[in-house]
């Protein structure tokens, strides 16, 4: 069985990161709410639940708890609402100039089948117990600077492609389109998780495919060894 502990510390420790990695699982409509979880009884975000886990709480949250109904949509555990898929939403929000261009970017966001997903289940990486869809990492850019050749470029070469909107940064962006696409995925965070949750200004989120994990800790040790301490010693 993979030690996801080892692999946590790993990652923690090589990138000095504050806090744990979080496992995320999407419980699909037709299994099992997993064990050892606390059960959220209050209505909770997806992006909420993500800060919560990586300071310790392992928490599943049913799709009919999910504070968010934008978030829980793109996750495919209830319909869009009318006023989000029309741009009403996001545009009083402030955050796009005409509804239609909030709309816009909403028909073209990564989203999941409705009726597909009946919970969310998120946990500490070093408390994972099954195999995690996607990992989330909060962290710093300096931080991410690493993750990036680590998940991408390190033994292929090439260049990183971020794909990424000013909403839906913890369900769309880092679960969802990780998941849909089977690659990393970069947010600089969103409206609703830096009104709602304790992100700092300076962090942001980055979404890890968890088939890609083991290897991604095994480059970045490689880094740490060479790399990474080599650009932090001040010229």
């Amino acid at each position: 069985m993979t030690d996801y502990a080892e692999l946590s510390k790993k990652m923690v420790d090589i990138l000095g990161l504050k806090t744990e990695p979080v496992a995320i699982n999407l419980i699909k409509k037709g299994q099992a709410i997993p064990e050892g979880y606390t059960v959220s009884e209050s209505p909770m975000r997806h992006c909420q639940s993500i800060m919560r886990a990586r300071k310790g709480e392992r928490i599943v949250v049913l799709a009919g708890k999910h504070a968010c109904p934008v978030g829980a949509s793109a996750m495919g555990m209830v319909p869009v609402p009318d006023k989000v898929k029309s741009g009403e939403f996001h545009y009083n929000m402030g955050m796009y100039e005409t509804p239609d261009s909030a709309a816009k970017t909403l028909a073209t966001r990564p989203a999941l089948e409705t009726g597909s997903i009946i919970a969310t289940a998120v946990t500490p990486l070093s408390k994972a117990t099954m195999a995690p869809d996607v990992v989330v990492v909060v962290a710093i850019p300096e931080q991410v600077f690493w993750i990036a050749p680590a998940a991408a470029t390190f033994q292929k070469g090439g260049r990183v492609a971020v794909e990424m909107a000013a909403v839906q940064a913890s369900c769309a962006d880092s679960t969802v389109r990780p998941m849909t696409s089977g690659e990393m995925s970069i947010s600089l965070g969103c409206f609703g998780c830096r009104k709602t949750s304790d992100i700092a200004p300076e962090e942001m989120l980055v979404g890890i495919p968890g088939t890609k994990l083991e290897k991604l800790v095994e480059v970045l040790e490689k880094l740490g060894s060479n790399a990474i301490p080599k650009s932090r010693i001040k010229a």
